[in-house]
């Protein structure tokens, strides 16, 4: 139900800010603005994208979970869809969410929120354990390949066993 509300409520507002504006400055320089605000905020968007794209492989190649950059990264992409949005308002929201700092902000304060909600319990997957909100890595290095200097032993290969399946029901 309230994003049945955002829905209604934000284009109606953005309509009253459209309407005020294009009485005050004259509708052809509304339109322009608009469609200015889009041209710079896409191009704002794809440098910053890049730039957490590079980061976000950085933290593969690492060995870690990259979990702030996809968090980043689904804001960015929201603040795109935001300044395509013809409209005063979400363009202003869109140029807040291309701000890292108000962006890593927002992300710490929704993390804070989720916090408590946040209930004991362990998952298993692949050489990571994770439990609540800590994760535990083993020594070997998920995202690296044993070629890349994680293994001494260049030609040690996993141990592979031949055999063969037979189903009797």
């Amino acid at each position: 139900m309230p994003l049945l509300l955002a829905f209604i409520i934000v284009p109606m507002a953005e309509l009253a800010v459209l309407i005020q504006v294009g009485s005050a400055i004259g509708v052809l320089w509304t339109i322009l603005i608009i469609m200015l605000t889009a041209v710079i905020g896409v191009a704002l968007l794809k440098r910053h994208g890049m730039e957490v794209l590079t980061r976000a492989s950085q933290r593969m190649n690492e060995g870690a979970l990259p979990a702030n950059e996809l968090a980043e990264g689904f804001l960015l992409a929201f603040a795109g869809a935001l300044l395509l949005t013809p409209g005063f308002l979400t363009d202003g929201l869109g140029f807040a969410l291309l701000v890292p700092a108000f962006r890593s902000t927002l992300i710490g304060t929704v993390l804070k929120l989720l916090k408590p909600k946040v209930v004991g319990g362990a998952q298993f997957r692949g050489n990571t354990y994770e439990q609540a909100e800590e994760v535990h890595q083993s020594p070997r290095k998920p995202f690296v390949r044993p070629s890349q200097g994680q293994s001494g032993d260049s030609s040690h290969r996993p141990e592979v066993i031949d055999g063969e399946f037979r189903r009797e029901d």
